[in-house]
């Protein structure tokens, strides 16, 4: 397979997790770097040893020598680069989360796809070795048909010490951490046709909530709660675990505290260890999600080299994005929101 050739823009908190996982990707590299802060782009250069740099994400895509481009900056860039993108004829990978409004995403998303160009949302949690053990056991079947479930999230980690900016902003936990566990119910439990949602701010130090419990109708006819918190002293942190529980017609599935996962059907419980493999760059306990940005990159890579869309697509993720914006308007109004008209 030819291996092809990456650009990064943003070189920031996360791109270097990003970084160091192409450089384990098969059949994929990061040939160039862009970020405004020319400081940040000598240390990311320099630690992975690449040339090609730039301060202005115009002059990158003029030079062009790349065949995908990923996009690590905030969310307030995006619309501009994805277009950039588009216009360029040049695939590509854009962090969560995708949009500032639902509109513009699916503006990111019609620009891609009126240029004939992938694009996939980089919504990693769902690679995650423990989440992707709880779909494998439920396709098993063992459990039966689901009809109810759990996502949470909670923890008091200091998530402020490596991304101060997240304390200053209006929305905090749905927009950062929330929009993954929606993600993951999506991803088990299939699609949503209403939403119900309410917050708190429970830290005087920020202006965003750091509390959110919302409530699920899937089109299944299954039910979940999604609950998150930043606010939630634990006897042992958990960070960065999401925990799972899932009631089957003919069983459960429990991912609990420590990457255990519990299958318990007719013929009694099967317990599994589904902890995550620690990288040789990743540090505990970050290498949950270090892990799983290796493997949404191997993903990518493979489904681009292969012509095929990628699990995490723009399209897909406006499923996501939408859960987000509804948790807001109900957590604003009270009232309950039906996904499905937010998507027409």
């Amino acid at each position: 397979m030819t291996e092809l050739k990456g650009a990064l823009i943003g070189c920031g908190f996360f791109a270097v997790n990003q970084m160091h996982a192409w450089n384990d990707v098969k059949g994929a590299r990061i040939a160039a770097i862009c970020d405004r802060d020319p400081e940040r782009l000598k240390i990311v250069g320099e630690q992975f040893g690449i040339t090609r740099r730039y301060c202005d994400a115009s002059q990158l895509f003029a030079d062009g020598g790349f065949d995908f481009v990923d996009i690590a900056t905030t969310v307030q860039s995006h619309h501009p680069l994805v277009e950039m993108a588009a216009r360029h004829k040049v695939p590509v990978i854009c962090q969560k989360p995708f949009a500032t409004t639902l509109a513009d995403a699916k503006a990111m998303v019609k620009a891609c796809r009126d240029a004939g160009v992938p694009l996939m949302v980089h919504e990693n949690f769902r690679w995650q070795t423990p989440i992707q053990a709880v779909r494998r056991a439920l396709d098993a079947g063992v459990i039966g048909e689901p009809f109810w479930g759990r996502f949470s999230f909670r923890s008091a980690y200091d998530v402020f010490s490596g991304q101060p900016y997240l304390a200053a902003g209006e929305r905090f936990i749905i927009e950062d951490l929330g929009i993954h566990t929606l993600d993951i119910a999506r991803f088990i439990l299939g699609d949503v046709a209403a939403l119900t949602a309410r917050t708190r701010r429970v830290n005087p130090n920020i202006r965003g909530e750091d509390v959110a419990t919302i409530l699920l109708d899937h089109q299944s006819g299954a039910t979940s709660v999604v609950d998150v918190s930043y606010a939630t002293r634990l006897a042992t942190e958990p960070f960065p675990e999401t925990l799972i529980e899932l009631d089957g017609s003919h069983g459960t599935i429990r991912l609990s505290q420590g990457y255990r996962l519990e299958v318990t059907d007719a013929q009694g419980t099967k317990v599994t260890d589904v902890s995550p493999r620690l990288l040789s760059w990743a540090s505990r306990p970050w290498h949950n999600i270090q892990e799983s940005v290796f493997a949404i990159q191997q993903h990518w890579t493979d489904r681009l080299a292969a012509g095929e869309a990628p699990s995490t697509s723009g399209a897909d993720n406006l499923k996501t994005f939408a859960l987000v914006e509804a948790a807001y308007d109900s957590a604003a109004t009270g009232k309950t929101i039906d996904i499905g008209a937010m998507l027409r």
